[in-house]
């Protein structure tokens, strides 16, 4: 399938002899933190989702915990770019790390960034860290969608090469460079597996849970079932997935950054097992713990 003609931008504009565009993957983090505020402060509105009948915040509250998040996913998600995928090149350019505006961040170390702000904040305020956690574990998945969505739209992260039929043909040299296939070389869009996976059914999942199972009265279990289930979506999507550049080597073509016995894992696996063994563990603990 041939990639449609799409634009990364949704439009631009001309000010004084300055282009300003507005791009769908700044619009896919607009709307996700929308959307994710607006959950929250649902959620905080009905008390009888949470244990002892009591909100562990206030909307308000959410509104200035929406700032944490916010640097949270910034910082979390350029340094963990910066760590795990070219820390060689950023030890050699240090300023480039300030660079964002070029690309690059690593939903791992957004995750992180989010978590440490989320933390730091209930800390603060006194508020129960787990039921916290829940919260604004319960409205990731919408971001995940329409930050999936935007990376098909740009034609970026596709996956490996494919014969299936719905395999796409991705514009760009980088594209296009499949060793051993002549013609056109049609790639999985693993974009759209990962908006499927961590965005809809992850995202359905949980909010069935919250207001169908009553799981925010089991503090912990909403975020471990996001972190479970984000953690083995994106495994399983790895096979699929083309590994970033500095992984692939001449004898390494799959970019595993561990292998023995002709197995392997890629970065984006090896990062996934604390956050499945993370969540399996916060699982656990939660169905431990009476329903109050």
């Amino acid at each position: 399938m041939q990639f449609p003609d799409l634009s990364p931008e949704l439009f631009s504009i001309s000010i004084f002899g300055m282009e300003l565009a507005l791009r769908w993957y700044a619009l896919a983090y607009i709307v996700g933190i929308l959307i994710a505020w607006r959950l929250a402060v649902m959620a905080v509105r009905r008390p009888n989702l949470w244990p002892a009948d009591q909100a562990p915040a206030t909307p308000a509250q959410i509104e200035d915990l929406l700032t944490w998040i916010i640097l949270g996913v910034i910082l979390g998600g350029r340094l963990g770019f910066v760590l795990f995928y070219q820390p060689a090149y950023y030890l050699q350019n240090p300023m480039e790390i300030l660079k964002v505006w070029q690309g690059g961040m690593a939903f791992h170390g957004g995750l992180l960034g989010v978590i440490v702000a989320t933390w730091l904040y209930a800390i603060r305020h006194s508020i129960p860290r787990l039921s916290v956690a829940d919260l604004v574990a319960h409205a990731v998945p919408p971001g995940l969608l329409l930050g999936r969505m935007a990376n098909f739209i740009n034609a970026e992260l596709w996956g490996r090469p494919t014969e299936l039929p719905w395999g796409v043909v991705f514009p760009g040299i980088a594209a296009q460079n499949c060793p051993g296939i002549q013609g056109l070389c049609a790639r999985h869009p693993s974009q759209l597996y990962e908006a499927l996976l961590e965005g809809l059914i992850l995202g359905a999942m949980l909010l069935w849970l919250v207001y169908r199972r009553g799981a925010l009265k089991r503090p912990g279990l909403v975020a471990g079932t996001f972190f479970a289930g984000y953690g083995l979506a994106r495994f399983l999507v790895e096979f699929a997935r083309q590994p970033d550049a500095q992984f692939v080597a001449p004898g390494n073509p799959l970019g595993l950054v561990w292998h023995m016995g002709g197995y392997g894992l890629t970065m984006g696996q090896v990062l996934c097992l604390p956050m499945m063994a993370l969540g399996v563990w916060l699982i656990l603990r939660a169905c431990r713990t009476p329903a109050t």
